[in-house]
């Protein structure tokens, strides 16, 4: 599947983050810890450059443990200060405060020996559409102060949050990058549900994730579905569609909905904790 979603909204957005990073100490990026290479934006490197980063493995209760210790060993080998964490929990959220006071400890260290008092730490939230950047920030907060939900699109504009006395936010709208240059980045990150699944080929996308899951989630997608590596995955699909009685009108089985409804299995962790990005 050749996937490319990248709505007007996101051009200005981008353009408004260009000029905003400016202002900022720190840039915190979130990945989903399912995907922390296809959906790491190369445009927020390059917007980012010479800024203090931190990147937060975030939904890390959704993915493979096993490859997301490996994924933060491979970031923190290029030089990222990197946090796992699921952000609906508190307690994991406000880790983010040590990681960005250790990042930040050197310039504050400078501006006292200039006789400058410290100020509140500026940070930028930054990732991808339904990456969690609201949800992490409401847990962190311990208050509803950025909009969520579970698709992607939903925080519009850029808005400053106020953490504590020792760091601020500024919570961003998620954003793509113009053009994927490998398809498969395309498939994963829509795997995850962060492209409107609208302008989405349904089948053809429970078809590909079918076929993933048999290479390397194999005894996941027998467990739930009885569906074997040795298995078509349009029949694989089909076998889905007869389990969770997905007729058309007519009694034929309905390969759309059943794709339709094995994607959110797969996103929210029914069929098992799945990474898509592999070291």
């Amino acid at each position: 599947m050749n996937i490319q979603w990248y709505p007007g909204h996101m051009t200005d957005a981008r353009r408004k983050m260009q000029e905003e990073i400016r202002s900022v100490d720190l840039v915190i990026e979130l990945l989903d810890a399912r995907i922390p290479l296809s959906g790491k934006n190369p445009d927020i490197d390059k917007m980012a450059e010479g800024k203090k980063r931190l990147l937060i493995l975030n939904k890390c209760d959704l993915a493979d443990p096993e490859l997301t210790e490996k994924w933060r060993n491979i970031f923190e080998e290029k030089g990222f200060s990197v946090v796992e964490m699921d952000g609906r929990v508190p307690k994991e959220a406000r880790l983010v405060t040590k990681a960005a006071e250790a990042l930040a400890k050197e310039k504050r260290e400078r501006d006292m020996r200039r006789g400058i008092q410290p100020r509140p730490i500026k940070a930028m939230v930054v990732g991808i559409p339904n990456v969690g950047k609201s949800t992490f920030i409401n847990s962190y907060v311990g208050r509803a102060s950025a909009k969520t939900g579970n698709k992607p699109g939903v925080t519009k504009g850029s808005q400053w949050i106020r953490i504590s006395g020792s760091i601020r936010l500024l919570d961003t709208p998620g954003i793509l990058w113009p053009k994927f240059e490998d398809p498969a980045a395309g498939e994963k990150i829509a795997y995850i549900g962060s492209i409107n699944d609208a302008i989405l080929d349904t089948t053809e996308l429970g078809v590909s994730l079918i076929q993933y899951l048999q290479k390397y989630y194999c005894n996941l997608l027998y467990d739930r579905y009885k569906i074997e590596e040795s298995d078509d995955p349009y029949e694989a699909l089909m076998k889905i569609a007869e389990l969770k009685k997905c007729l058309k009108t007519g009694g034929e089985y309905d390969p759309d909905r059943a794709a339709k409804l094995f994607l959110d299995d797969v996103r929210s962790a029914r069929v098992g904790r799945i990474t898509f990005d592999r070291p």
